[in-house]
């Protein structure tokens, strides 16, 4: 994706606003691994949502910055104990918080993040625009999507123990776990800009669909996706044992033979490709990737639907733009 000049615009501020947190110095192990943390970088997606959205609302989008770098500050403080719990060496090509100072240390540092970005929305209770009640929504969005989070997270960890997941399951895992930021950051923005209640729940599902859509999408460029470009071998999912929207959809087709197939392999400590490349090929038999594809393209373009709602603007025009990227995205 080509960034427009909006675009650019618009990342210029957050990443200006993301360099002038003024951060101590002190304690070094506390406030070192947080500026390390944002400024590994990334896409910056979350925060561009929110600024976006408040333009998209009416609002002026320099008034929606604090929401915004409060959504990108908790979503590091998520990646930072993510890689916790994953044992994690890297994040973002970069030795994550855990791998270069310890367990001890990303504990805090992401603790702190956690309560720095909860700070950041302090702005808007001391701007006499926004009333109280717009205030508390804030706060309340802001809070709900780290409840969320945590929900989503809590049931990945415990899909890996259970035997059966339904798709309802996994969508709502996905809800939680990859929507529920992308749903607050909208709606933050929407907010910000005074939008209307129909407006903020538009926005919210917005965020759902975006979210689920593009895991979906994860889990599909898993199986189909060129090697070179995708970052990891076909099938690495299936190699790791992982239960994905793909994995879920097979098993509810298959005959017991071919169950048995897909379980062993899942199930293995010493997966080969001999056995991922046979899930494939079943995954292909069964119409999994053909199925899959066309629930990735409806799912984004219940996106795009919800986005037509809004009026015209370069902002609108902004947020089409980038589902039409992250539709086609190769990687």
């Amino acid at each position: 994706m080509t960034p427009t000049a909006l675009n650019k615009e618009l990342l210029v501020k957050i990443e200006k606003g993301l360099q002038s947190l003024d951060l101590p110095e002190f304690p070094t192990t506390l406030y070192e691994p947080y500026t390390y943390a944002i400024s590994v970088g990334g896409k910056r997606i979350r925060p561009l949502l929110t600024m976006l959205s408040a333009g998209m609302c009416g609002g002026d989008p320099d008034d929606a910055l604090p929401a915004a770098l409060a959504v990108e500050i908790l979503h590091n403080f998520t990646l930072v104990h993510d890689d916790i719990m994953d044992s994690a060496d890297t994040r973002r090509g970069k030795p994550s918080v855990f791998k270069k100072w310890n367990e001890n240390v990303a504990i805090l540092s992401g603790d702190l993040m956690f309560a720095d970005g909860i700070q950041k929305l302090n702005w808007y209770g001391t701007n006499d625009s926004y009333s109280k009640e717009e205030f508390a929504a804030i706060y309340e969005v802001y809070l709900q999507s780290v409840v969320t989070v945590c929900e989503g997270q809590a049931m990945d960890m415990e899909f890996v123990d259970r035997p059966e997941i339904t798709l309802e399951d996994y969508i709502e895992m996905i809800s939680g776990k990859t929507a529920a930021l992308l749903s607050s950051s909208l709606e933050l923005g929407g907010i910000t800009a005074h939008a209307s209640t129909d407006e903020r729940a538009r926005l919210d599902q917005l965020g759902k669909e975006m979210g689920i859509a593009f895991q979906i999408q994860d889990d599909l460029l898993d199986a189909i996706a060129n090697p070179e470009k995708f970052g990891k071998r076909p099938g690495g999912d299936i190699f790791e044992g992982k239960k994905t929207y793909l994995t879920i959809l097979a098993l509810e087709r298959a005959n017991s033979d071919q169950k048995e197939v897909i379980l062993n392999t899942l199930n293995s400590k010493k997966t080969d490709e001999a056995s991922v490349n046979k899930v494939l090929e079943l995954m292909n038999e069964l119409k999994v990737i053909e199925d899959v594809s066309e629930i990735v393209r409806k799912t984004y373009q219940n996106a795009n639907d919800l986005i037509a709602q809004f009026n015209e603007s370069k902002y609108r025009k902004e947020l089409e733009n980038l589902l039409i990227f992250l539709q086609n995205r190769d990687h």
